[in-house]
């Protein structure tokens, strides 16, 4: 059974600590953009790097034992802050924001820059999977029904470019405890990844 610990923390809570380590994360996104592109000299990759050492020790001076997990305040509101897609604490995620769709599905508008490159100004097919994989399981779970990736099939129809994306995905139909879902990937030029996949209801979740 996955871990879902009860903060207890009111909606006001919530959105404290996000005021507190959203703008943190984000500064660590720019940073990563920053470390991959940056063309200064010897000397100034240095001083950096002593800056940011120091910043990384200052955050480990007191953290969490192993990963952030799923979270959920008293009232409800669902913290999975350290998703590497949607994750609000996690540097790697975009992050993605996803909005149900009238079928049903799930959508969302996002941008992927330096850092999710594979062949050259074009997105990791790995991370394509990855946005993907998400994107499907999100439409075949709900809040109080999660359902795991059991597997997944990828189209790809052509590159990705970095810059301006989007994803959605729907359920095709649900057997049992397997749920079909399909959904794609697209730039400014139109799709450019497809997948289907079937999703399981674990066994700790069924009624």
């Amino acid at each position: 059974m996955l871990d879902f610990p009860v903060e207890n923390l009111t909606a006001e809570d919530v959105e404290r600590l996000r005021g507190i380590f959203e703008p943190l994360t984000q500064s660590v996104r720019e940073l990563v953009d920053a470390t991959i592109r940056t063309e200064v000299d010897a000397e100034a990759v240095a001083l950096a790097k002593a800056e940011i050492d120091a910043a990384t020790a200052r955050l480990r001076e007191r953290q969490l034992e192993g990963s952030f997990g799923v979270r959920f305040g008293s009232d409800g509101d669902q913290m999975p802050w350290g998703n590497v897609v949607i994750g609000m604490r996690n540097p790697v995620a975009p992050p993605l924001v996803f909005v149900p769709t009238a079928d049903g599905g799930v959508r969302a508008d996002f941008h992927l820059g330096a850092a999710y490159e594979g062949p050259p100004g074009h997105v990791h097919g790995g991370v394509a999977a990855l946005i993907l994989d998400h994107a499907l399981g999100g439409a075949a779970s709900a809040p109080d029904k999660p359902r795991l990736t059991g597997t997944i099939t990828m189209r790809y129809r052509r590159m990705t470019a970095l810059g301006d994306l989007h994803v959605e995905a729907a359920i095709v139909r649900t057997e049992g405890v397997k749920t079909f879902a399909t959904g794609h990937l697209a730039d400014a030029d139109g799709v450019t990844v497809e997948a289907e996949g079937v999703f399981i209801t674990p066994r700790w979740a069924r009624d």
